[in-house]
């Protein structure tokens, strides 16, 4: 099927031809019945089916064209350019019909001036195009839905216009039109009102959808790479990792790579949100879709086509807007039975009028029943908020995965917080070294082997400062606590202290200059060679400038703060002064931090976890909803409901901030819905609305939820 991409048993359809809840509805359930399908979504807003399980793409595509929906080439893979022409080309054929019915059916409407009452062969003549020609889709989409065994909004409007159209018509051919009321301008309004909201939504919808061609658009189409010492102009996506890649001033970077040469500033504006340009120079890393400024770059590409930051960043917002927010399971099963209590409610109607002496009067009110029912509005309430939340989250630089991680993440209570990367800077560095003068050379050799930021700043001070190392004879970590090696034929311990009371080695000597650096919020690292203590290594790392703001923000929002840290308590403590959390968790292993979320989740409050690293992923998972830096490892974000594109904390109040806000807009959005059924179909059974008003009502209902749901478009950062 064109418009279908598939990922590991995911498989991602899109797929036209829905026309209200009922449609999408209907659909899951065609879906979930062929074989290898474990679990199938629909959504109406994005017009996307996400199957999970390993069900064959023909049997998916067969049974989508069996349900009665038609293909459209329209998903991740898609060309923009072309998806938009086809898009234009849709609107200008729609707006063409709209015109042509709104032609028709104004004739008809002037009848109700004084005196302008036409003969009833000519108001036929107007309304039958109308009727067959225009309200051809509703037929085919009726015939389509009942075929398949249920329901939808096609089936109410093909229903209500064709008892209009069919009774008036049968008066004009019998000769009896000059004895009794016609409908034909009843008929031919609802169907030009309900094209009108079609149009309108449409509109609306592909303006809640604009998040993901924006993005889609960064990626640019050409990339200019160094090939046996030539320059050359080639696909972006033919782009080899490890290939030299040239990008001048004013251009968008078509990889994500690593600056070789040349300094620049690059405009990363609409990937994480980062507002003003970013200083790169040699060795930095730039992400695919940013703007470089006024130098000359050369990269090393790291990661190219679906692997690049930005098709990331485009797949996380599109799983996420094609997600379902559990609400919207109470909403697909009220669609599921709506189109047949309808019916039956017109069926009423009709029968208690006439009961009640007024068959003329009773007809009218079923009409009018059938046609203000409609559970589009309910089925766009949820998807078009979510749409709009997501797109507007990922412009600020924040990503959502799916729909439940937005839905759970307006619910938090209480904020963990892993100190370092996320409330300091991640990036320690030497600040004094106690102890004996062999110090600095054996904790230098001895870390060779680790990737801890620890040692990175500890192996760069001795190479700044042109200490010699040894080999590593031999190597282990202890995570949470330090490492044990060999160097020099002697055992070396590096790490906390309770590393060293653990492995019964007296730190006494130390104490004091140990107690000092750590009230200045250092993080001390204890260095022992054969169970004696060598002295230690005062580390600092600076706490982020806005890392005290955002515990404010959150504060603002009711959040209470805990700060989950490895680190001995002194250093956490002063870091928790300089930024105001509320609560300190110090010295906690990697395998407890899970734990300790567990904890604070056992006290009935939702909890969610931030954190940047590996040994952060497990905390991350069994918080009620993680939230992983963007600068930080793979593990943590692909762990992680929610992903911060930039390593600001201030960034934590506003998604949860969006995240209410979204929220609060599915609410209003699913009250008026509701209302409006509420209201509308009574009024329609007792008469007091036209099927012209109850065709206006109801296509302005539709229209009215997209709109609101775009008015998320102006949430903004808080101050």
């Amino acid at each position: 099927m064109e418009g279908m991409t598939k990922d590991i048993d995911v498989s991602e359809l899109a797929i036209t031809g829905m026309t209200c809840a009922a449609c999408s509805a209907r659909l899951e359930r065609v879906l979930a019945r062929v074989p290898g399908v474990n679990q199938a979504q629909v959504n109406l807003a994005t017009e996307r089916a996400s199957v999970r399980g390993p069900a064959d793409a023909a049997a998916l595509i067969e049974a989508v064209e069996k349900a009665g929906f038609a293909r459209l080439v329209r998903d991740a893979a898609a060309e923009s350019a072309g998806e938009d022409a086809a898009a234009a080309l849709r609107a200008r054929r729609d707006l063409m019909i709209l015109a042509l019915s709104a032609a028709l059916t104004l004739p008809l409407l002037l009848q109700m001036l004084p005196g302008a009452m036409m003969p009833p062969w000519a108001q036929m003549a107007l309304a039958t195009p109308v009727q067959f020609v225009v309200g051809s889709r509703f037929y085919l989409g009726a015939w389509k839905s009942l075929r398949g065994g249920a329901g939808n909004m096609d089936v109410l409007v093909a229903l209500g216009t064709s008892a209009a159209y069919g009774l008036s018509a049968w008066l004009t051919l019998t000769g009896e039109a000059h004895h009794a009321n016609l409908y034909f301008e009843a008929a031919a309004v609802v169907i030009t009102l309900v094209v009108l909201g079609k149009w309108l939504e449409t509109r609306a919808r592909r303006s809640a959808a604009a998040a993901i061609r924006a993005l889609t658009k960064l990626r640019p189409e050409i990339a200019r790479v160094e090939r046996d010492g030539r320059l050359i102009e080639i696909p972006a996506d033919s782009v080899r990792v490890g290939e030299v890649v040239m990008v001048r001033p004013g251009e968008r970077i078509p990889v994500d790579g690593k600056v070789i040469d040349g300094a620049s500033h690059t405009d990363e504006s609409l990937i994480t949100g980062e507002s003003l340009p970013v200083a790169r120079g040699p060795g930095d890393r730039v992400p695919a879709g940013a703007i470089n400024g006024d130098g000359m770059l050369r990269l090393d590409a790291v990661a190219v086509g679906a692997q690049s930051t930005i098709a990331r960043i485009i797949r996380m917002v599109e799983g996420a807007q094609a997600s379902k927010a559990p609400v919207q399971r109470m909403v697909d099963a009220i669609a599921a039975v709506f189109v047949p209590v309808v019916v039956v409610l017109a069926a009423l109607t009709f029968l208690g009028w006439w009961a009640a002496g007024d068959m003329g009067r009773g007809f009218v009110a079923a009409v009018s029943v059938l046609v203000i029912a409609c559970p589009c509005a309910l089925g766009l309430a949820t998807p078009t908020a979510i749409m709009v939340g997501t797109g507007v989250a990922a412009r600020n630089g924040i990503l959502i995965k799916d729909a439940e991680a937005l839905e759970r993440a307006h619910r938090v209570r209480v904020m963990v917080l892993d100190k370092t990367g996320t409330l300091t800077e991640g990036r320690p560095a030497v600040a004094e070294i106690v102890g004996d003068e062999s110090l600095l050379a054996l904790a230098a050799s001895a870390q060779q082997g680790s990737e801890h930021p620890l040692a990175r700043a500890v192996l760069g001070h001795a190479a700044a400062l042109g200490v010699a190392t040894s080999p590593v004879e031999a190597f282990r970590s202890v995570p949470g606590r330090g490492l044990v090696a060999v160097v020099d034929g002697c055992e070396i311990r590096i790490g906390s202290r309770r590393f060293m009371t653990d492995s019964e080695i007296d730190t006494s000597a130390y104490e004091r200059a140990a107690e000092a650096h750590e009230a200045q919020g250092r993080t001390v690292m204890w260095v022992a060679r054969s169970n004696r203590p060598l002295g230690l290594i005062s580390v600092t790392d600076p706490v982020k400038p806005t890392a005290r703001d955002a515990v404010r923000a959150l504060a603002r929002l009711g959040i209470e703060t805990v700060m989950l840290t490895g680190d001995n308590a002194r250093a956490a403590e002063a870091v928790a002064r300089a930024v105001g959390v509320d609560r300190v968790l110090a010295e906690v292993r990697p395998e407890e931090k899970a734990a300790e979320v567990m904890r604070l989740k056992a006290e009935g409050r939702v909890v969610a976890m931030v954190g940047d690293g590996v040994n952060d992923a497990p905390a991350l998972a069994a918080a009620d909803i993680g939230l992983a830096m963007g600068t930080g490892s793979d593990v943590a974000m692909h762990t992680a409901g929610i992903t911060l594109m930039r390593g600001d904390p201030g960034l934590l109040a506003d998604a949860l901030d969006v995240s209410r806000a979204t929220h609060a807009k599915i609410r209003q959005n699913l009250f008026w819905a509701f209302v409006y059924n509420v209201i509308a179909i009574p009024m329609a059974a007792a008469g007091m609305l036209s099927p012209a008003l109850a065709g206006g009502a109801m296509a302005l209902s539709s229209v009215s939820v997209v709109s609101s749901s775009l008015l998320l478009r102006r949430w903004k950062r808080r101050a």
